[in-house]
């Protein structure tokens, strides 16, 4: 088990972010940026910054995904293909599932569209799955107990990185391993599946400050907590980002993921600085608390980023905001189920599998806002076209 403090961090971030965690480089040591401005405002870079990461994520964003147009959980960005033919076996298959939590409206949505793909699929004979409730300990064992039951392959969405290592390790020595959403300290798995990442994600939302707030204009970054590497890596690519702006950042304030607090600390900044021009946000389950401060404070909304969870995307519509929702797609729930038939049947997958990332925009925001879906749920869930949607996810037929 890690530090007590450090696990409550970890799952208090997760439980409030709906976050995941990207998979550490086993061979890149962190380094410090190409350029970093001092004053700024931004502080020092994160020991979690990994500059041939952040340019690796950068550059996916522009290239163009293989796979099925219409079905971006089955594409993949620069894929590296390896073959499984070691792993084909006869089906039905039994499929088993190590999950970290369903803690969060993330995970309870990428869950809900993961049993679904799994219905799709007669030759999936049994799937069983083991909730590990955001403890270590319980996924470890969690981990041990799904390999005594027969397990074709195994899935794992890890609670956190280094501390389920060990276990990851240990079962890829008896089972396919795919791990997705949270990566592990080993290469072992024979996939690892995610969208491009973290760095894409906080990079995304301050350029679009950077291009939309004037020159000297005050930014506010609003972070969850520390220490949770997929959060370090979202700040510590807006910190390149905005070293190299002309823009100043005024604070770079912890909200603990809760309403509240957010709302209190932008209230806070509204009276001591007279105006705030822009907000930074690492995640966006706060984010219309932001804007409400705001409103209460009577002051038009600067530009602002959330994600595509429905509560902001319809306040950034009925509002007329200006805005940015990048995304870490639940449609990624799908595609471990995908990998594990294809590794079953002996297909290639790729070693590493890159979804793309897309961002909510203003010439796009129609095309996700979905408002007989619940305030909590995920536009790009990729569930449209499965059993029971949208009644299984909380909406209304329409």
């Amino acid at each position: 088990m890690p530090r007590p403090e450090a696990a409550i961090a970890v799952l208090a971030a997760l439980l409030l972010a709906g976050c995941t965690t990207d998979r550490p480089t086993a061979t890149t040591q962190p380094a410090a940026p190409a350029t970093s401005a001092q004053g700024s405002g931004t502080g020092t870079q994160s020991k979690f910054f990994v500059q041939a990461d952040f340019d690796a994520q950068l550059a996916m964003r522009s290239q163009t995904p293989q796979g099925p147009a219409a079905k971006p959980w089955e594409q993949a960005i620069d894929p590296k293909m390896i073959d499984t033919a070691q792993y084909k076996k006869d089906g039905p298959y039994h499929l088993c599932f190590s999950n970290a939590a369903v803690n969060n409206p993330w995970r309870q949505v990428g869950w809900k569209t993961m049993q679904a793909e799994v219905a799709l699929h007669e030759e999936i004979g049994e799937f069983t799955a083991l909730d590990a409730e955001g403890k270590d300990d319980k996924q470890i064992s969690d981990i041990a107990e799904l390999q005594a039951k027969g397990c074709d392959a195994l899935i794992v969405s890890p609670n956190t990185t280094a501390t389920l290592t060990p276990a990851v390790t240990a079962a890829c020595a008896k089972v396919p391993v795919i791990v997705f959403d949270r990566g592990v300290e080993t290469d072992c798995p024979v996939t690892f599946i995610k969208p491009i990442g973290g760095y894409a994600f906080g990079a995304d939302a301050a350029e679009f400050l950077t291009e939309k707030v004037p020159a000297g204009g005050k930014v506010l970054a609003l972070r969850i907590l520390p220490g949770v590497d997929v959060l370090e890596t979202r700040w510590s690519a807006a910190k390149v980002v905005f070293d190299r702006s002309r823009l100043q950042v005024v604070g770079v304030e912890f909200t603990d993921g809760d309403a509240a607090k957010t709302k209190s600390i932008v209230s806070d900044y509204i009276q001591r600085h007279g105006t705030i021009d822009g907000v930074w946000m690492d995640a966006g389950a706060t984010a219309v608390a932001a804007i409400e401060a705001f409103e209460d404070a009577g002051l038009p909304v600067p530009p602002i980023n959330g994600e595509d969870q429905q509560d902001f995307l319809q306040k950034w519509k009925d509002a007329g905001l200006t805005a940015v929702a990048p995304t870490y797609p639940t449609y990624q729930w799908r595609t471990p189920i995908i990998a594990a038939l294809k590794i079953l049947k002996g297909e290639e997958v790729p070693e590493r599998w890159n979804l793309p990332q897309p961002k909510v925009t203003g010439d796009n925001l129609a095309d996700y806002l979905q408002p007989d879906m619940p305030p909590l749920h995920y536009a790009l869930c990729g569930c449209e076209d499965l059993p029971g949607f949208p009644e299984t996810w909380g909406g209304k037929k329409g």
